[in-house]
C-alpha cells in the first residue's frame, strides 16, 4: 500500500542479487528482481503489482506489436552517502508520459499513481541501487496496447510495465558525432516530441550506419531541408557559441527532455545567456572553424551529460576542445551529480525521495 495506490506486493524467492557484477553494468542489460505491472480496462487504470521480473504472456494479435500503440520514459533513483534514496523529477516525466499517451490515443496515467508506481517498485529494489560514481537505478516505464485485434484503430485495453536496471555511464568517452542529412527522424505534424516506440525503430538503420563509419552518435537535422541541428540519437543536444548556451527549441520534431530543462535551469541561475531557437549546421560550422564553439555535448537522463568530442559534416571532420577543459559542461556535470547524489543543496527541488 502506498500513500494514493494500492499495489499488491509479490516478491521473488530466488533474488539474483547476489550474483550480480557491480562492477560491470551493462547499460540496460542486467535487470532488479520485481517490475512493476497494471492494466487499463473498462475505462480505468487497475490490478496495480509488483512481481518477480520475468516473461508476459501476450497474444500475437496485440494491436502494439501490428499497429505502433507503445512508448516509454526513462528516469533514475540514485542512493544518497546516508542511504537515502531519491527519483530526479518523476513529475517532469510523468507529464512526459501523458502527453506521449495523448499524441498516440492511449490513456493517460495520473501522475500521482506514475510517481506512487516507481516509488513502489524504487523502494523494495533499494538494494540494487549502486553507489560507484555515474552509476544509478535506471527506471523505465512503458504503456503499450493489449487489444488481441487486428484493425487500424485505438485499443481498448492497455498494460502498463515499470522496469528497472542497475547501470554504470552510457557513454564512456568523449563522441565523434555526424550530422544525419538524408535520414530524417521526425517531422512537422508527426510525433517526434513523444517518447513512441516507433521512433528509436525507425532510427536503427541510420545508426547502423553511422557506426559502420565510425561515428558514435548522429545529430539529427530537420526533415525539410536538413539545414538545422535538432536532436541526438540518445540525448538533446546543446553548444556553447560565443559565449551562449544555445539549443534547438523543443517542436513537433524534438523531445522536451528533462535533462536539457535541468541544464537550462542551472544555465539561467548562473547568469547564462540561453537562446532556445533553431541552431543551424552552419553556424556550428563557423563556430568551431573560429574557435567560437566552446562545448558541445548530449544532454539526456541515459546519456547525462555526453561530451561531443568531434563531428562530421559534408565531408568534414571538425575536432574540437579536451571535454576536461570545458568550463560549463563540466560545471553542469559536477552540479547535477553533487545534486543528485545528496552532496550539495537541492536548492531546485529536484529530487524525489523514495520513503
Amino acid at each position: 500500500m502506498t500513500d494514493t495506490l494500492d499495489i499488491k506486493i509479490t516478491k521473488t524467492q530466488n533474488s539474483r542479487l547476489a550474483q550480480t557484477d557491480f562492477s560491470n553494468l551493462p547499460f540496460g542489460r542486467i535487470f532488479t528482481d520485481h517490475m512493476l505491472v497494471a492494466d487499463y480496462a473498462d475505462g480505468e487504470w487497475k490490478n496495480f503489482e509488483i512481481v518477480p521480473y520475468g516473461e508476459i504472456g501476450l497474444s500475437p494479435a496485440i494491436s502494439s506489436l501490428h499497429y505502433g500503440q507503445a512508448f516509454f520514459e526513462g528516469l533514475k533513483a540514485y542512493k544518497h552517502a546516508d542511504g537515502k534514496v531519491t527519483v530526479f523529477r518523476p513529475e517532469k516525466n510523468g507529464a512526459r508520459f501523458n502527453k506521449s499517451a495523448e499524441r498516440l490515443c492511449m490513456p493517460e496515467l495520473p501522475v500521482e499513481m506514475f510517481i506512487s508506481s516507481i516509488d513502489a517498485l524504487v523502494d523494495m529494489e533499494r538494494d540494487w541501487i549502486p553507489t560507484s560514481p555515474g552509476h544509478s537505478l535506471y527506471i523505465r516505464p512503458v504503456m503499450f496496447a493489449a487489444d488481441p485485434f487486428l484493425g487500424v484503430s485505438p485499443s481498448k485495453t492497455y498494460k502498463f510495465v515499470v522496469l528497472t536496471c542497475p547501470v554504470g555511464p552510457y557513454f564512456t568517452k568523449p563522441l565523434r558525432v555526424k550530422f544525419e542529412t538524408h535520414y530524417t527522424r521526425a517531422a512537422e505534424g508527426g510525433f517526434g516530441y513523444a517518447k513512441a516506440a516507433g521512433n528509436y525503430g525507425g532510427s536503427m538503420l541510420p545508426f547502423k550506419k553511422a557506426a559502420e563509419e565510425g561515428f558514435d552518435q548522429i545529430i539529427w537535422t530537420d526533415a525539410k531541408e536538413h539545414l538545422y541541428a535538432e536532436e541526438m540519437g540518445a540525448a538533446n543536444v546543446m553548444f556553447v557559441l560565443d559565449g551562449k548556451l544555445i539549443t534547438p527549441s523543443t517542436r513537433d520534431t524534438i523531445l522536451d527532455g528533462v535533462t536539457r530543462d535541468t541544464v537550462l535551469a542551472l544555465a539561467r541561475h548562473w547568469g547564462v545567456e540561453v537562446e532556445e531557437r533553431r541552431v543551424s549546421i552552419a553556424e556550428i560550422v563557423e563556430g568551431a572553424k573560429t574557435s567560437k564553439l566552446t562545448d558541445a555535448f548530449g544532454a539526456g537522463t541515459a546519456a547525462t551529460i555526453a561530451p561531443v568530442g568531434a563531428f562530421h559534416y559534408d565531408g568534414v571532420d571538425y575536432t574540437l576542445s579536451d571535454p576536461s577543459t570545458r568550463e560549463f559542461s563540466q560545471k553542469v556535470l559536477k552540479t547535477l551529480d553533487a545534486i543528485r547524489y545528496g552532496n550539495a543543496e537541492d536548492a531546485f527541488g529536484w529530487n524525489h525521495p523514495v520513503a
